[in-house]
């Protein structure tokens, strides 16, 4: 059995902000759990570099697409690295392998009676001479007035067509289009809908869906899957492989979800491997990303593999809400957002996971504060973390020469401690992430409680056997910290297991202590809170 893991994949038009973080991280979370419960996992995603949003970002800069995508792939594959994820295959969608699976994947559907041509009215910009893909008409979303582009509407989730757009207008030219006659295929998701039905009461019953999937997904079900259009006469993208539709492309309705499949499958290829034993109806799924790419990956996905007889449909979706910004809406075109190289540039990684992680969108949305991720930082992760690891090691460093004392530790604290692999366990595959974090980070305050009534400083001097007892249970919670904070903070986690020389990384009771520690450091460093004030000026002058 394979654990698949897929992280929604980024446009490659732009940085990645802190909101695409929030929404993508528990991806890496669930991957580094389940490699250190030894499961078999595969991680897979990459950069969208076909379609609009890059067409776009390249007419603005007087520069290619290639140019674009190159560039901001480079920088995506560099922060995630940065970032700690452990992506097994991170790809993209202007590939070679990509284009002819995809390819592939447009004539299976074909000749399962799945697609079929049709005569269709489609916008048309006379000024510049082209038929628009959908993110190019811009108008007003008719279901509920804000205002929308031609294939959603952000603010009421609804999936759009760009003809049913009110007081519609050109992107590039800002111009009324015209409409046209062209021919296109069509997805007859409709022939789905019972399937699909039949889908989600079973991921209901499996309560393995966030609830804003199941509520998203049941209305669209309700109000009835339609057909959709799955090639446009887009400028960049895979061309449609059948004879007659030359100039046209395969939409990334099909084409951006199926790169789940298309890197899983060259990830297969490269490594040796059958990509049947890594896919099939054995296999779990877990599907990362933000709510406004619910339908995408519960509805049209779903669809697409019952289209082509795949068995391994999805089976988990972890679906975040968004991440405002000092209690804002993040905003790219006015600059409100943290971009991901610049926080980099100047915090730690783990940091940035663990406040995202503990203020996770999971049920809601969340905001990120200039004033809050500090005061995490140097409350949490400095003072209450970073310094039991720091104490215990420090007053073993001088007063036992780094020698740990071996002995039985606290059978409370050995309890506890097995319990909480089990716990935060079930929380993690049940995508409660900041839950598990959350019973971690308790078990860490009962470390320094422990510490504070146990009194290891006069122990040494007034009972050595208690003493010992109390430094050997402290150093036992460390190296269970090392593992049980791998999957979250894997940066500090891995100074742990080096100063205790703990070589292997598994998901359950630390119980062999090291015999001396290799020499300590501070797993944190405190952050100045006059940074809050500088930060957040910076943010609020950059977005004028």
């Amino acid at each position: 059995m394979t654990i698949v893991i897929g992280g929604a994949w980024p446009y490659a038009n732009g940085s990645l902000h802190l909101g695409h973080v929030a929404a993508l991280l528990p991806g890496d979370i669930l991957a580094r759990y389940y490699r250190q419960k030894g499961e078999k996992v595969l991680y897979v995603s990459g950069s969208d570099c076909n379609g609009t949003p890059i067409s776009i970002r390249a007419a603005q800069e007087n520069t290619t697409t290639e140019a674009i995508a190159d560039h901001y792939h480079a920088e995506f594959t560099k922060c995630f690295t940065d970032l700690g994820f452990t992506y097994d295959k991170y790809t993209r969608t202007d590939a070679k392998h990509h284009h002819e699976a995809v390819q592939k994947i447009f004539l299976q559907l074909l000749a399962n009676g799945y697609l079929y041509k049709k005569k269709i009215e489609q916008a048309y910009c006379e000024t510049d001479n082209q038929f628009l893909p959908d993110r190019f008409v811009e108008g007003n979303c008719p279901n509920c007035g804000a205002k929308a582009r031609g294939d959603q509407c952000d603010n009421c989730s609804t999936i759009l067509d760009p003809l049913d757009l009110i007081d519609k207008r050109c992107k590039i030219c800002g111009n009324e289009p015209k409409i046209r006659e062209t021919e296109h295929f069509y997805f007859a998701f409709s022939q789905f809908q019972g399937r699909l039905e039949t889908y989600l009461a079973d991921a209901k019953a499996e309560g393995s869906w966030r609830d804003n999937a199941l509520g998203l997904t049941e209305r669209y079900l309700v109000e009835g899957v339609p057909d959709r259009a799955v090639t446009r006469d887009l400028p960049n993208g895979i061309d449609v492989p059948v004879a007659g539709f030359e100039g046209k492309k395969i939409y990334v309705w099909i084409e951006a979800v199926a790169g789940y499949l298309t890197a899983s499958m060259e990830w297969a290829r490269q490594q040796g491997v059958a990509f049947e034993d890594l896919w099939n109806k054995e296999t779990i799924s877990y599907y990362v990303h933000g709510k406004d790419n619910i339908p995408f990956h519960t509805v049209i996905w779903p669809a697409i593999l019952m289209g082509i007889n795949q068995k391994a449909l999805p089976t988990h979706i972890v679906s975040n809400e968004y991440l405002t910004l000092e209690k804002r809406k993040l905003s790219t075109s006015q600059n409100w957002a943290v971009w991901v190289p610049y926080i980099l540039s100047k915090y730690d990684a783990d940091s940035i996971r663990y406040f995202l992680t503990m203020n996770a969108p999971e049920n809601r949305d969340t905001d990120f504060s200039w004033r809050e991720f500090i005061y995490s930082h140097n409350g949490e992760l400095l003072g209450a973390y970073g310094n039991f690891v720091n104490r215990t090691l420090k007053f073993l460093e001088k007063s036992f020469e780094s020698k740990v004392p071996q002995v039985s530790v606290d059978r409370d604290v050995q309890e506890r401690t097995v319990k909480l692999f089990v716990d935060a366990g079930q929380q993690i595959e049940g995508g409660h992430f900041k839950q598990a974090l959350e019973g971690v980070f308790e078990y860490i305050r009962a470390a320094n409680r422990y510490f504070d009534e146990q009194q290891p400083w006069i122990q040494v001097k007034e009972d050595t056997v208690a003493g010992d007892v109390t430094l050997a249970t402290c150093v036992y919670i460390i190296a269970n910290l090392g593992q049980l904070l791998q999957p979250f903070l894997p940066f500090s986690a891995g100074k742990i297991r080096d100063m205790l020389d703990v070589k292997e990384v598994v998901w359950h009771e630390q119980v062999v202590l090291p015999l001396v520690i290799d020499e300590v450091s501070p797993l944190f460093e405190r952050i100045d809170v006059g940074m809050i004030e500088e930060e957040y000026n910076k943010l609020v002058d950059s977005s004028k």
